[in-house]
């Protein structure tokens, strides 16, 4: 099983082809009670040039594909204020718009590579918003952790031909999992990558893998992810060694007054 998955993770090849939305397992979610649960999944707008789907996973923390948010002619992050999250996009209307400001992606990442398995085990991305979404608008996903019951599996995904609204498609499974990589047969397409591969945990689904990309393995189209556990902590860290810090300044406070003139010195962090 292991070498059958490296063989074919190798052999990936990024496809355009399209395939149709199997009924009664995908359900395109409209208006908000469809939206309910789901509303952490929205669009990632690059500028003018396309887009991906990206997750909350905190109030300010979006997870998605390293694909997604690296400039291919560069190979660096999009610069802060590029990308634009959609929370729960339908319709043209967004239930919160936060443009990313921060982003981390592995080191030995690059982006205009040939899809490979050692790429797809890498392609993660961390990013941060310039202001919280709160907990009233969207309830974040939580990372999957522990032992997984079954080969049941979910994706809730923007894509080409469904660019408007998220479609979610309530079970696929788990082809084969090992050496990093997890294979699904979930229906994912361009503008797929970066959502969430899902797997139930209790009542709410939690994040498994995040959707890098789509070949075959001469049979059948299939769908590629990486393992999260090590990742994400290692992308936290970047983002937190790298964070604006802000700015210090210091004043001159006369004691009895509330005048700056001379006397003790107070640093204060927020410029206060």
């Amino acid at each position: 099983m292991k070498r059958l998955l490296l063989k074919t993770a190798i052999c990936l090849v990024v496809t355009a082809s399209i395939v149709q939305a199997q009924t009664g397992n995908q359900r395109r979610l409209t208006d908000r009670d469809d939206l309910y649960g789901w509303e952490a999944v929205g669009r990632l707008d690059i500028g003018e040039q396309g887009f991906c789907t990206a997750t909350l996973i905190a109030q300010d923390l979006v997870l998605t594909a390293a694909h997604c948010a690296l400039d291919k002619a560069t190979g660096e992050p999009y610069a802060p204020g590029v990308l634009t999250f959609r929370a729960g996009l339908s319709d043209g209307r967004s239930l919160a718009d936060r443009k990313v400001v921060q982003i981390a992606a592995p080191s030995d990442f690059v982006a205009n590579n040939p899809v490979s398995a050692r790429r797809v085990r890498r392609d993660v991305a961390l990013m941060r918003l310039e202001e919280p979404i709160p907990y009233s608008i969207a309830n974040p996903f939580a990372l999957h952790s522990g032992r997984l019951s079954g080969t049941e599996i979910s994706v809730a995904s923007y894509g080409r031909g469904r660019t408007e609204a998220i479609t979610r498609q309530r079970s696929c499974r788990i082809l084969q999992r090992g050496q990093g990589i997890i294979s699904f047969n979930c229906d994912v397409t361009l503008g797929s990558s970066g959502s969430a591969i899902l797997a139930k945990s209790g009542p709410r689904w939690q994040i498994l893998s995040v959707v890098s990309a789509v070949g075959s393995d001469g049979r059948r189209k299939v769908g590629y992810g990486m393992e999260l556990s090590e990742i994400v902590p290692e992308l936290k860290a970047i983002l937190h060694r790298d964070a604006p810090r802000p700015a210090v300044t210091i004043r001159r406070i006369q004691p009895g007054s509330n005048r700056s003139t001379s006397g003790a010195k107070f640093i204060s962090s927020d410029g206060s």
